[in-house]
């Protein structure tokens, strides 16, 4: 890979990235960084300065912060290439991922923020990889990259689970999402939420959550029950019923207490229940 050849000018950016405008936007904010924090130039240039493409960047770092003996990141760099190569889809999902971060954390202001820095965001990227690789066979490397996900970000995604683009895990420490959990697009989860799942029994027995749904840190939602499209579920709550679509739940066990609060609360991030005290919990 060729070394980038851009010093600060804007139409020089938007040239080397090849009119890419999230590419153009994360080599401007490294830039940025070097400019103001001169002693991590070395970092910024070898992380995010010296690539090709915005998935070179996202790929590049996972690869390092995944690295062990068992996985070499150069193999785990190759793999998710040739992965991307395949199916363009996944690169879509990567994209619609970091995007999410920009657009629902409040504490973040800068795509490299969340490429460079956030566990959530590379939890969910090493699981895709993970899926592409079950996906075609390669369970064992698959459940390697699970294994170090869990110990690396505190986020235990199994592979097999389906979970769609733009999915967002704030802080994330603590996720455990299970094998036959289905996950829909636009989906906000924060830490330590388990979609666990009931029985020794093969087939489906996880959770489907429909798209637009925002889960609060620490809830279970245990079983293969269906949390409808842009529902909530309060923070720790314990979820062993279905929940239809676009209303609130709360409690131990979970029980509706009112509607979602917001067309799509996966986008809102309001975690707030107004008026507790009056329906007693």
């Amino acid at each position: 890979m060729a070394p980038a050849k851009h010093d600060g000018n804007i139409a020089e950016i938007i040239e080397f990235s090849g009119a890419d405008p999230l590419f153009a936007r994360i080599l401007a904010e490294a830039q940025e960084v070097v400019r103001r924090e001169p002693t991590m130039g070395s970092f910024v240039y070898s992380s995010v300065l010296s690539h090709d493409s915005l998935e070179s960047v996202v790929v590049h770092r996972l690869a390092q912060r995944l690295e062990r003996p068992e996985t070499p990141a150069v193999v785990i760099r190759q793999t998710y290439f040739d992965h991307m190569a395949r199916d363009p889809a996944l690169a879509a999902a990567l994209r619609a991922d970091l995007l999410a971060v920009l657009d629902r954390d409040p504490a973040c202001n800068r795509l490299l923020e969340a490429a460079l820095y956030f566990k959530g965001f590379h939890a969910i990227e090493t699981y895709r990889l993970a899926h592409a690789l079950w996906k075609s066979g390669r369970s064992d490397f698959a459940l390697c990259l699970q294994s170090l996900s869990s110990t690396t970000f505190q986020t235990d995604i199994h592979p097999q689970a389906r979970i769609g683009k733009g999915f967002f895990l704030d802080h994330a420490t603590g996720v455990v999402i299970g094998s036959t959990s289905v996950i829909e697009d636009d989906v906000s989860m924060l830490h330590g939420v388990t979609l666990g799942g009931t029985g020794t029994e093969s087939g489906a027995r996880h959770p489907k959550v429909r798209r637009g749904v925002l889960i609060g840190a620490g809830a279970k939602i245990i079983g293969d029950i269906e949390i409808g499209a842009c529902a909530r579920v309060a923070a720790g709550s314990v979820v062993l019923e279905p929940v239809p679509p676009h209303k609130t739940v709360a409690g131990v066990p979970a029980r509706i207490i009112g509607d979602a609060g917001a067309p799509e609360p996966s986008r809102a991030m309001d975690q707030i229940i107004y008026g507790m005290n009056d329906i007693g919990l």
